[in-house]
């Protein structure tokens, strides 16, 4: 629903809360609660192969098994889509063929599966065997201060800086000494940029997760994520509060904690709104989208938030639900500003 009115400025400041996600929580397997989305009529119960855990991750805890992944993600990346027995076996530290092919037993149907004598990576294989690559579950990057050519959101001061610590990046003010922002960044992604290129980078990797977020999708496990809007800084003063968007995913523990402002920037109307001032949105960072953003909580019960930006005189204001849909959108043209 699109709407034309006069525009109400309000005194509400321009701060907004500070962007975190968490690390999953430990869940009972099988207990995730179903969504409406979960099933699609008329689409049959997928069927699921699930491997103990233990057992899965067992099998990895050897150095020829562990080469043998390398090897076939490797002839991937080369364009090769399988490599066969000798292949292998000489990709690997292996002394001989039949210790070899006792390991590659091992690999085989759940990481690994054998079509027409050659070998291939299954989804779960080529899933470890890029982490591995990458170094996601072996490399903790750390890192010294990175100037940051955005004024901070909240004192308007050029001190922003970025630092590394354990694969997370935090961006905080030096002038203020206020987070910005503080979320996890894949070790592969701080080894493959320089400085300016891994900000940017970050940045994109970010807007990503959060879109899909927003879309009801988990960036982790494509199962559904769920919105809910409130106070969920409840250890601050009541004066300070200010509402923000949490999002869980059920299945798998991914949880994301945003500015609703930040959760609704890939709206269609914001992007329309900010191209016909030729402005790019995309291209502002998460850190700081711009100064002329304000957030207003109309209701609590029910929860209804009143996003909106102005530029040159017009102002886009959005009335976002508990659930993060966007209920109402208000443009305020030039001609209903002046009467």
């Amino acid at each position: 629903m699109t709407e034309t009115e006069p525009e109400t400025q309000s005194t509400d400041g321009n701060e907004l809360p500070a962007t975190t996600e968490s690390a999953p929580e430990s869940r009972e397997a099988g207990n995730a609660p179903k969504s409406a989305g979960d099933e699609l009529p008329g689409t049959p119960e997928p069927e699921e192969d699930r491997a103990d855990p233990s057992d899965a991750f067992g099998v990895l805890g050897n150095e020829v098994r562990m080469a043998a992944l390398r090897a076939l993600v490797d002839a991937e990346t080369e364009g090769e889509g399988s490599l066969a027995f000798s292949e292998l076996f000489e990709a690997t530290p292996a002394d001989n063929t039949a210790g070899f092919s006792y390991h590659l037993r091992q690999l085989t149907d759940h990481f690994v599966r054998k079509t027409e004598g050659r070998y291939t990576l299954t989804y779960a294989g080529r899933e470890i065997a890029r982490a591995i690559r990458a170094g996601t579950y072996t490399d903790s990057v750390d890192f010294g201060p990175i100037a940051v050519d955005d004024p901070c959101p909240f004192c308007g001061e050029e001190r922003l800086e970025a630092r590394g610590e354990d694969n997370y990046v935090a961006v905080e003010c030096g002038a203020c000494d206020r987070p910005t922002l503080t979320l996890p960044f894949p070790p592969g992604g701080h080894r493959a940029h320089d400085p300016e290129g891994l900000l940017t980078a970050f940045d994109r990797h970010h807007r990503h997760r959060l879109s899909l977020m927003a879309d009801g999708v988990c960036p982790e496990c494509s199962a559904p994520a769920e919105a809910h809007v409130d106070y969920h800084d409840a250890d601050g003063p009541e004066s300070t509060r200010r509402p923000q968007v949490r999002f869980d995913c059920d299945r798998c523990g991914c949880r994301l904690r945003s500015p609703v402002t930040l959760a609704v920037l890939e709206h269609p109307e914001v992007i329309s709104f900010y191209h016909d001032h030729g402005v790019a949105i995309r291209e502002r960072p998460l850190w700081n989208v711009g100064e002329e953003w304000r957030e207003r909580v109309v209701s609590e019960e029910p929860w209804c938030v009143r996003v909106s930006t102005k530029i040159d005189g017009e102002v886009l204001a959005l009335f976002v639900a508990a659930n993060l849909e966007v209920v109402t959108v208000r443009r305020t043209t030039a001609s209903a500003s002046a009467s």
